[in-house]
């Protein structure tokens, strides 16, 4: 299909070997695991392990080495400009959270406005309502289109001289449309707002750009691209980071402290309070490594294509209801089957060993505008291959029937 050849890719995933016959369509919620990932993060506690930036010692240092060789590996695989750029938190939930926390009450006042999209996952909606609850700022919702892609002419109308802070996912969890990110910075830079991106979605299956994008601040988890739980990234541009509070205090954020006053590091280091996640760095690293070995653009070649082999098996399946992703959809199938109710679909599923999500997928507001309770969502990774849609259609036809007897 393309120049990836999922079945030699899955040997490289103990998880298969272990769990044969397992057709895993799960990736949007956390991608699994290849054996590099898996084997460096051992090895990293086995012969480098200590805490970074504090202690003069070979092994500390090896091991500072190491984290802020993370950074610069994470500078290069998104082209930020400086590795200061790069602050390593939690998650892209952490980093959307610090960004409300911290460039929120810095920059934003009761009465200005934050505009976001009906596709945003709940990571990108609760930050800015718990904002608002805090200072008084207001929320704008930008709709969606019957096609399901985001409505540009209703965003350039939100998007007024009280916006500050534009908030948009690349590529939605719930339905894998793809959003002309640049384009909204542009608009949105126009208007003198800044953007941030939640590329949670994007960052496993295409490249991604920060400066061609040209976003203020950009979020991801390691965990959906083939790394660990525990790591991610918030990239946010230098001037911007430096001239934004810290968010949480601690030690190694410092540059002094008294009883009377503090003085706080620049950036990264001054929102990386207390003993990062080291090892999940060094696994971030490893993940990397592995997605620009098997190259970035096969990557997006391989899902467009199974996505395409996707939609055309869902949609010609009688009683199965695909929900609408724009003009562009990627690595994501959110559907519905008539007269089963997801979840009693996924166990079904489950049945057969394809996995596959059920419910609202963090993202209720769109599913109430879809006037869905929850749909069941396959999404697709570098191990999977027309099989695996295959056996997905095999499953489902199985559910209808038990559900006509």
């Amino acid at each position: 299909m393309t120049n990836l050849d999922p079945r030699v890719i899955r040997r490289e995933f103990p998880i298969f070997e272990n769990n044969p016959g397992l057709v895993f369509l799960d990736t949007a919620a956390s991608a699994q695991k290849p054996r590099s990932v898996i084997d460096g993060i051992a090895q990293f506690y086995r012969t480098d392990y200590a805490n970074v930036h504090r202690g003069v010692y070979r092994l500390s240092a090896r091991s500072t080495e190491l984290y802020e060789e993370a950074r610069e590996r994470t500078r290069r695989f998104i082209n930020a400009e400086d590795a200061s750029e790069i602050i390593f938190v939690r998650g892209a939930t952490e980093a959307i959270n610090l960004v409300s926390n911290t460039f929120g009450p810095a920059f934003l006042k009761a009465g200005d406005e934050v505009v976001l999209t009906e596709l945003e996952h709940h990571s990108n909606i609760v930050p800015w309502q718990l904002l608002r609850d805090r200072i008084g700022i207001k929320i704008v919702p930008v709709p969606i289109e019957a096609t399901g892609g985001l409505d540009m002419g209703a965003l350039e109308q939100a998007i007024g001289p009280k916006t500050k802070l534009v908030a948009v996912t690349h590529l939605a969890n719930a339905t894998g449309a793809l959003l002309p990110v640049a384009a909204i910075a542009r608009l949105s830079h126009e208007r003198g707002a800044k953007l941030l991106v939640d590329g949670c979605q994007a960052i496993p299956r295409m490249p991604v750009d920060v400066r061609a994008i040209d976003c203020d601040f950009y979020a991801f988890s390691g965990h959906k691209m083939y790394g660990p739980t525990g790591i991610g990234v918030l990239y946010g541009k230098r001037d911007l980071l430096n001239a934004m509070p810290p968010w949480q205090g601690g030690g190694d954020m410092i540059m002094s402290v008294t009883f009377e006053e503090t003085l706080y590091q620049k950036t990264p280091h001054r929102f990386e309070a207390g003993t990062p996640d080291i090892s999940g760095a060094v696994g971030l690293t490893a993940a990397i490594d592995f997605m620009e070995g098997l190259g970035r653009e096969a990557i997006l070649d391989h899902e467009e294509a199974l996505t395409g082999y996707g939609v055309d098996k869902l949609s010609a399946m009688p009683g199965v209801n695909l929900v609408v992703a724009g003009q562009r959809r990627l690595g994501v199938l959110s559907f519905d089957v008539e007269g089963v109710h997801p979840h009693d679909l996924a166990t079904i599923l489950d049945s057969h060993q394809v996995a596959v999500r059920a419910g609202h997928h963090c993202a209720q507001p769109l599913m109430d505008k879809l006037n869905l309770a929850a749909t069941a969502r396959a999404s697709l990774g570098v191990y999977n291959d027309e099989s695996d849609i295959d056996a997905l259609v095999a499953a489902i036809k199985d559910a209808q029937e038990m559900f006509q007897r």
